[in-house]
Protein backbone atom coordinates (compact mmCIF):
# COMPACT_ATOMS: atom_id res chain seq x y z
CA UNK A 1 0.00 0.00 0.00
CA UNK A 2 1.43 3.70 -1.06
CA UNK A 3 0.65 5.88 2.03
CA UNK A 4 1.47 9.75 1.39
CA UNK A 5 1.14 12.12 4.00
CA UNK A 6 0.95 16.13 3.31
CA UNK A 7 1.14 18.67 6.30
CA UNK A 8 -0.22 21.75 5.31
CA UNK A 9 0.70 25.13 7.16
CA UNK A 10 3.26 23.24 9.69
CA UNK A 11 5.99 20.88 9.55
CA UNK A 12 5.23 17.77 11.22
CA UNK A 13 7.87 15.68 13.10
CA UNK A 14 8.58 12.16 12.47
CA UNK A 15 6.73 10.56 15.43
CA UNK A 16 3.48 11.83 13.81
CA UNK A 17 4.27 10.36 10.43
CA UNK A 18 4.87 7.42 12.62
CA UNK A 19 1.99 7.26 14.12
CA UNK A 20 -0.12 8.34 11.11
CA UNK A 21 1.70 5.35 8.97
CA UNK A 22 0.64 2.63 11.83
CA UNK A 23 -3.09 3.63 11.85
CA UNK A 24 -3.37 3.21 8.22
CA UNK A 25 -1.60 0.15 8.02
CA UNK A 26 -3.97 -1.61 10.88
CA UNK A 27 -6.51 -0.48 7.51
CA UNK A 28 -5.49 -3.33 5.72
CA UNK A 29 -6.99 -6.04 7.68
CA UNK A 30 -10.35 -4.80 6.86
CA UNK A 31 -9.77 -4.58 3.02
CA UNK A 32 -6.50 -6.26 1.22
CA UNK A 33 -7.26 -4.48 -1.78
CA UNK A 34 -6.17 -0.74 -0.80
CA UNK A 35 -3.95 0.81 -3.83
CA UNK A 36 -2.89 3.91 -2.35
CA UNK A 37 -3.91 6.60 0.64
CA UNK A 38 -3.41 10.27 0.93
CA UNK A 39 -3.37 11.89 4.24
CA UNK A 40 -3.65 15.57 5.25
CA UNK A 41 -3.04 17.03 7.97
CA UNK A 42 -3.73 21.02 8.40
CA UNK A 43 -4.00 23.61 11.00
CA UNK A 44 -7.18 25.17 10.73
CA UNK A 45 -7.31 28.68 11.08
CA UNK A 46 -10.56 28.47 13.65
CA UNK A 47 -9.15 30.55 16.57
CA UNK A 48 -11.13 27.77 18.91
CA UNK A 49 -8.89 24.81 20.24
CA UNK A 50 -10.16 22.20 17.49
CA UNK A 51 -8.17 23.35 14.96
CA UNK A 52 -6.26 20.18 13.66
CA UNK A 53 -7.64 18.61 11.03
CA UNK A 54 -7.26 14.89 9.42
CA UNK A 55 -8.55 14.29 5.52
CA UNK A 56 -7.72 10.32 4.36
CA UNK A 57 -8.45 9.83 0.82
CA UNK A 58 -8.44 6.02 0.04
CA UNK A 59 -8.22 4.79 -3.73
CA UNK A 60 -9.23 0.95 -3.24
CA UNK A 61 -9.66 -1.57 -6.06
CA UNK A 62 -13.23 -0.19 -6.95
CA UNK A 63 -13.97 2.03 -5.13
CA UNK A 64 -12.82 5.13 -2.68
CA UNK A 65 -13.17 5.97 1.06
CA UNK A 66 -12.89 9.42 1.93
CA UNK A 67 -12.91 10.65 5.86
CA UNK A 68 -12.34 14.06 7.64
CA UNK A 69 -11.95 15.08 11.05
CA UNK A 70 -11.20 18.52 12.91
CA UNK A 71 -10.37 17.78 16.15
CA UNK A 72 -7.56 19.28 19.32
CA UNK A 73 -5.14 17.17 17.95
CA UNK A 74 -3.93 15.78 14.88
CA UNK A 75 -3.45 12.02 16.81
CA UNK A 76 -7.08 12.48 17.64
CA UNK A 77 -8.06 13.14 14.49
CA UNK A 78 -6.57 10.32 12.54
CA UNK A 79 -8.15 8.22 15.33
CA UNK A 80 -11.31 9.03 14.25
CA UNK A 81 -11.18 9.39 10.67
CA UNK A 82 -9.37 6.00 10.64
CA UNK A 83 -12.26 4.74 12.24
CA UNK A 84 -14.60 5.99 9.85
CA UNK A 85 -12.67 4.35 7.16
CA UNK A 86 -12.87 1.24 8.63
CA UNK A 87 -16.76 1.43 9.37
CA UNK A 88 -17.13 2.31 5.69
CA UNK A 89 -14.82 -0.66 4.16
CA UNK A 90 -16.37 -2.70 6.53
CA UNK A 91 -19.87 -1.90 5.08
CA UNK A 92 -18.60 -2.58 1.46
CA UNK A 93 -17.15 -5.77 2.13
CA UNK A 94 -20.57 -6.48 3.66
CA UNK A 95 -22.44 -5.71 0.29
CA UNK A 96 -19.91 -7.75 -1.59
CA UNK A 97 -20.76 -10.66 0.61
CA UNK A 98 -24.46 -10.28 -0.06
CA UNK A 99 -24.54 -10.05 -3.75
Amino acid sequence: MNIKIHSLHFDADQKLLDFVEERINKLSQYEDRILSTEVYLRLDKAPDSGNKVAEIKMIIAGGKAFAKKQCKSFEEAVDQAVEALRRQLVKQKQKKIGR
